[in-house]
């Protein structure tokens, strides 16, 4: 990857080799599944009003730790007001997310990313340009994988990151460096807008 940098009119560019690109790409992908999995469009909903602006969620926090990580009670002593919080506010928030993860992936295919093929090392590589609004949605999916990974890896202190560097597990290495690596790219942006 080369990193973020700054160009004329404000926009941000960086260059990704295509295996990076369909990485970031799939685990964009990931969290929008994921998400749509919890709040997807209802088979029937009685009050149009409530669907127009978003309410009439899910009321219940989720099971699944990432989704509880992506969308988290507003108010952890009180289940009852949690609860009616969550149901007017779950679906913006997803919404949100999703297109946030969706910019993203649309960035990289317009900077030539294509999939259902494998990634041959003679391909070119994949410059994503990126205006001021993109930028932001990138640095939230960013956030919003790293977020994923994180409690996938039960990373919540730096402790915990120390004690995942030191496993002796091929599959949470990878995904430790993975973890590291999506840091990098989102401290190359941060630096890139300042």
């Amino acid at each position: 990857m080369k990193p973020f940098r700054r160009r004329r009119r404000g926009r941000l560019t960086a260059t990704f080799e295509l295996g990076e690109a369909h990485l970031i790409a799939s685990l964009a992908a990931q969290v929008v599944e994921l998400l749509r999995d919890r709040n997807g469009a209802e088979e029937s909903d009685p009050d149009p009003l409530a669907a127009q602006i978003g309410m009439g969620g899910p009321s219940l926090a989720p099971e699944d730790p990432v989704l509880l990580r992506l969308l988290p009670d507003a108010y952890r002593d009180d289940p009852e007001d949690a609860g009616e919080f969550r149901r007017y506010t779950e679906r913006s928030l997803t919404s949100a997310k999703v297109h946030n993860a969706e910019t993203l992936i649309g960035t990289l295919i317009d900077g030539g990313l294509t999939f259902g093929e494998m990634p041959d090392e003679d391909d070119d590589p994949i410059e994503v340009e990126l205006d001021p609004d993109q930028a932001q949605a990138w640095l939230r999916a960013l956030t919003d994988i790293r977020l994923s990974l994180a409690v996938r890896l039960g990373i919540e202190t730096d402790e915990d990151t120390l004690r995942i560097a030191e496993s002796e597990d091929d599959q949470t290495l990878a995904m430790s460096d993975i973890y590291d690596w999506l840091g990098y790219v989102q401290e190359t942006l941060i630096a890139a807008l300042e």
